[in-house]
């Protein structure tokens, strides 16, 4: 993909920031705690126990207790508290976070450069780690949660995996109904969820208050000069307890950065210290409890009613990672990063609500493969971090860029914080990748998947567009040569094309086998910007070109729906306003032939072609009426 793609010659109309996002604080922040945080929320059902009897096990003593501790708490004080709530969430894209809002943002104010590819890629690469991450969190908190029921009664063992299976199906199946009327009850569920963690850590830090020194760094430093190589396999445990800490800035868009922070300060961040602190309390006073610390916080009578809770929450996080995968699909296909899916929204008031069929049932299928092959929370623990901690390291990568190129920080504040980042996050993603063999694969494998399709189909269309801008005729000789010999016929003629220079395709083929022109002549490109919204009033460009001829170029942010029928009727400028029914829209639909020209490989040519083939048409993408839709085909050699 080229940087001119991604990064378009647009007015830069404003510096970043939130757009305007309606409600209170407080039910921001509300709505916040129920869509934002059930990832990072949910962590505390398995990470402590997969720290002590994971892959890599520890003594169940104090040293190792205190320790991993500390490393929690200041993981959680360093990576999410400063780097993600603090720093991270300044950098919206008009609004709008996550890894490629970031790297439009960037591109657009800093222009293109020699290291412009490299952060393309970059933001490419965490894009695919995404998918393989959002599709093992589903599962490893549904099954964590389920698992509990094992600790209320161990006869309940064999109904785990149908359980889990039963729950994940039906979440995948509501998806088409939209969580517009029940996403109003996930803020209130997840407050009394991160409410119940506060107390089961405050009630069990009460019988062990020494508990409460971890806080000091120097048990960390403890832990790692005992035994460094342990201490160094552990931090792949330890990083389960930041899972979530990215979707932090992809849901950013929801409801905008204070409204997160004042969640993260003031309820989940509290709430999480303390049920670690007290998990960590209960395993000095009872080290056999290392099986299932979370459930064992709670006495018997109340350990159903928690698995019930728990259960709850993790299907709220699972809900909130899969709206997350739509979102990134919608941001792909509109930066060209992806082919065309069909993109349905299930709310008339929120436009954010979306789903995308095809995406909810491949990953439906994938949790299911998953949660039947690895059968447990602890065997998808070894699969689960490094898709995390991967792109938590692009992350900084494209941070450092923004910190230096956009934010214009003094070098004396920008070094030494992007050098703990790095530290952190180098440590982490090397730890995780010692579990490559144990299940680290997995998300390995769906990222490089992704990320050759996701670069196949970006480097397939700019070849694409290339061929056709190499046959296009200059516009101004058709004008003067076909427009004065050819019939006019009544009505308006719209072709869309891909650049807005040149005749399109769909035009010189309708006019070698139909032989006329209607009297006005549309020449119309959808542009998608690098922001997330385009102003309404600034929607159009219109320029004349004689002869009833007019050329038109509508742009639309990367997180609109490209409605272009409505869009039309907004544009009086080409002599008179738009009436569908006089108006016929023309497609050119193109047909691939994989050759020998330099470009790309064959395999990737037979690739790309296959994916043009399977994506929607323009016809669906664009709104357009199906029956004043006329497409006309052409061959390309790439």
């Amino acid at each position: 993909m080229t940087s001119e793609t991604v990064a378009a010659s647009l007015p830069d109309d404003g510096e970043e920031g939130e757009h305007h996002i309606q409600g209170s604080l407080g039910k921001l922040a509300l709505g916040a705690v129920g869509v934002c945080y059930g990832d990072i929320g949910t962590s505390p059902l398995y990470a402590m126990k997969e720290v002590f009897i994971g892959h890599h096990k520890l003594a169940v003593d104090p040293l190792h207790i205190f320790g991993v501790l500390s490393l929690v708490f200041w993981s959680l004080v360093i990576v999410v508290t400063i780097k993600y709530i603090f720093i991270i969430l300044r950098a919206d894209n008009r609004g709008e976070g996550g890894s490629l809002a970031l790297l439009a943002m960037i591109q657009r104010r800093t222009g293109t450069g020699r290291w412009s590819r490299g952060l393309i890629m970059l933001g490419v690469l965490a894009t695919a780690l995404f998918f393989g991450d959002c599709m093992i969190t589903p599962a490893i908190s549904v099954l964590s949660a389920v698992e509990g029921l094992v600790v209320v009664e161990a006869g309940f063992g064999p109904w785990v995996l149908p359980i889990s299976v039963a729950i994940l199906i039906g979440l995948f199946v509501i998806q088409s109904r939209g969580t517009d009327t029940i996403g109003r009850f996930f803020g209130p569920i997840m407050v009394v969820y991160f409410c119940t963690l506060a107390v089961l850590g405050v009630l069990s830090i009460v019988d062990r208050p020494e508990i409460l020194a971890a806080a000091n760094p120097i048990w960390a430093w403890r832990f790692v000069e005992h035994d460094p190589a342990l201490a160094f396999l552990a931090l792949g445990s330890v990083v389960l307890a930041l899972t979530g800490a990215e979707a932090l800035y992809a849901d950013m868009g929801h409801f905008g950065r204070r409204p997160i922070q004042a969640a993260w300060v003031w309820l989940v961040f509290p709430a999480l210290l303390l049920n670690y602190a007290g998990q960590a309390a209960l395993l000095l006073e009872t080290p056999a409890a290392v099986q299932n610390p979370f459930f064992m916080m709670a006495s018997e009578a109340w350990r159903l009613p928690l698995v019930v809770l728990a259960t709850v929450a993790t299907v709220i996080a699972s809900q909130a990672v899969i709206t997350g995968a739509f979102s990134v699909i919608q941001q792909g296909v509109q930066l060209g990063l992806m082919p065309r899916f069909k993109i349905e929204h299930t709310s008339a008031k929120a436009r954010g609500q979306i789903y995308v069929g095809s995406v909810n049932w491949a990953l439906m299928i994938m949790v299911m493969l998953l949660v039947l092959t690895f059968g447990e929370s602890s065997n998808l623990a070894a699969a689960y971090g490094i898709a995390v901690t991967g792109t938590m390291f692009i992350t900084t990568c494209m941070l450092t860029v923004l910190v230096f190129r956009v934010w214009n920080w003094p070098a004396w504040i920008a070094v030494p914080a992007l050098t703990v980042f790095f530290a952190i996050d180098t440590l982490y993603f090397a730890s995780n990748l010692t579990k490559v063999p144990d299940g680290g694969w997995f998300p390995l494998l769906i990222a490089s998947v992704a990320f050759t399709m996701l670069t196949t189909w970006s480097k397939g269309r700019q070849l694409m567009i290339d061929r056709l801008r190499e046959a296009a005729m200059p516009i101004k000789i058709f004008i003067s040569s076909a427009a004065t010999s050819a019939s006019r016929v009544p009505g308006t003629a719209v072709f869309m094309t891909s650049t807005a220079e040149g005749v399109p395709h769909a035009l010189l083929h309708n006019m070698k086998h139909n032989k006329v022109l209607h009297e006005r002549i549309i020449l119309l490109t959808v542009k998608i910007v690098d922001q997330p919204y385009w102003p309404e009033e600034a929607r159009a460009r219109h320029e004349v070109l004689g002869q009833g001829f007019h050329r038109v170029v509508l742009r639309f942010g990367f997180m609109e729906e490209a409605d272009v029928p409505s869009a039309l009727k907004t544009v009086d400028a080409c002599g008179a306003q738009f009436r569908m029914m006089d108006t016929s829209f023309f497609l050119s639909r193109q047909t691939l032939l994989p050759s020998d020209r330099p470009g790309m490989m064959i395999w990737r040519e037979k690739l790309f072609a296959w994916m043009l083939r399977n994506a929607e048409s323009a016809m669906e993408f664009f709104r357009l009426p199906t029956n004043r839709v006329v497409e006309l085909g052409s061959q390309i050699e790439i």
